[in-house]
């Protein structure tokens, strides 16, 4: 059973955050995946390993576990299978390493998956993270063929640390003795599953679906009108082992608009007759177009709000508003009759110095 360096595996340090290892895992998983490395096994393999890894590393009790293991873990099996041994009123079932830990397979833990699937089932994972952290152990007398679970009430971390000559240590590092302390039952969390949802400004404003694949079936998903980077969609018991399935949003820039909450933002190009006359001009938004009158001497960068033309919110009725700010578009490359005009303008209107408040 060969020890599993799962750091090297992401390629981050021990020290990484679980930010960093979230990021490592998905770069990972996207370059090894079998639906774009079709037939590659060295592919395949990589991918199973990046998924193993990452099931232990994102799981904080699974990582303090594999950190205070490290090379030594077969003293820590030979001490596991001794205290599974030894334990009274368990005839009929062998101790599994570290069985207060289970995770509840290679989905427990609230592991991030980028829309990855299994069959939930801890085949696709090496011996040594079956061995300490899938929960497996040898068959139950009665049980039939297969392998079995251990019942609540196998060994614990305890009584492992007991059977290393090391009774007294408590994992969470008080140092008090466990040989007199009560065992709570502890209940293991439904594992939970994430799939990463692209959409653009107008999948947004209107609301769409995404297809989600899990264990082999695709669901169809609803996203919310309104719904933004960030926005999470939790589908309630699709996610393997009947926990919830939850689909992160990541909404793509727009290259118009600017996204604020349910406001929008965005430029309005004026011309210079329309900045010193005054116009009707027709301003585009996700509901529709609609004319902005621009009064007469419009400066550059003014900002007009639309009420309720932004996009719909997600908690609460109506929609967001839509700023427009004015860009004043000068013209350039005057003919001589035009520069002649223009000359004689300026010396019309008289414009006092601008600048003259900055003095």
């Amino acid at each position: 059973m060969e020890y599993q360096d799962y750091y090297a595996v992401l390629g981050v340090p021990r020290t990484a955050s679980q930010t960093d290892i979230k990021k490592a895992f998905r770069k990972a998983a996207r370059k090894h995946h079998p639906d774009t490395n079709t037939g590659d096994t060295e592919s395949e393999r990589q991918f199973k390993a990046v998924n193993e890894a990452n099931a232990v590393l994102s799981d904080p009790k699974k990582r303090e576990l594999y950190d205070r293991l490290g090379k030594d873990w077969e003293a820590y099996a030979r001490a596991g299978a001794t205290a599974g041994a030894g334990t009274a009123g368990r005839a009929g079932t062998a101790g599994a390493p570290y069985g207060g830990f289970a995770g509840g397979g290679p989905q427990g833990g609230g592991n991030v998956r980028y829309e990855f699937h299994t069959s939930g089932d801890a085949g696709g994972f090496s011996d040594f993270f079956n061995a300490f952290f899938a929960g497996a152990s040898e068959p139950v007398a009665g049980t039939g063929p297969g392998r079995g679970r251990r019942p609540t009430g196998g060994p614990t971390f305890e009584d492992i640390l007991a059977g290393m000559g090391l009774a007294g240590a408590d994992p969470g590092g008080a140092g008090t003795s466990t040989g007199s302390r009560p065992r709570t039952p502890t209940t293991t969390p439904r594992p939970t599953a994430e799939a990463v949802a692209e959409i653009d400004l107008d999948e947004a404003f209107h609301g769409t679906t995404r297809l989600v694949e899990v264990d082999g079936k695709r669901l169809e998903v609803t996203i919310p009108p309104g719904a933004g980077t960030g926005t999470r969609v939790r589908v309630r018991g699709k996610a393997p082992g009947g926990g919830d399935l939850f689909v992160v949003v990541r909404e793509q820039p727009d290259p118009v608009f600017t996204r604020k909450g349910a406001d929008l933002e965005r430029e309005l190009p004026l011309t210079l007759g329309e900045a010193l006359l005054g116009a009707d001009v027709p301003v585009e938004s996700p509901k529709g177009r609609v004319l902005l009158t621009i009064p007469a001497g419009t400066q550059n960068g003014r900002i007009f709000r639309l009420r309720g033309r932004g996009l719909p919110r997600v908690k609460g009725d109506g929609h967001g508003d839509l700023l427009v700010r004015t860009r004043i578009v000068v013209p350039t490359d005057l003919s001589d009759d035009a520069r002649d005009a223009a000359d004689r303008f300026i010396d019309l209107v008289n414009q006092p110095d601008p600048r003259t408040r900055e003095r």
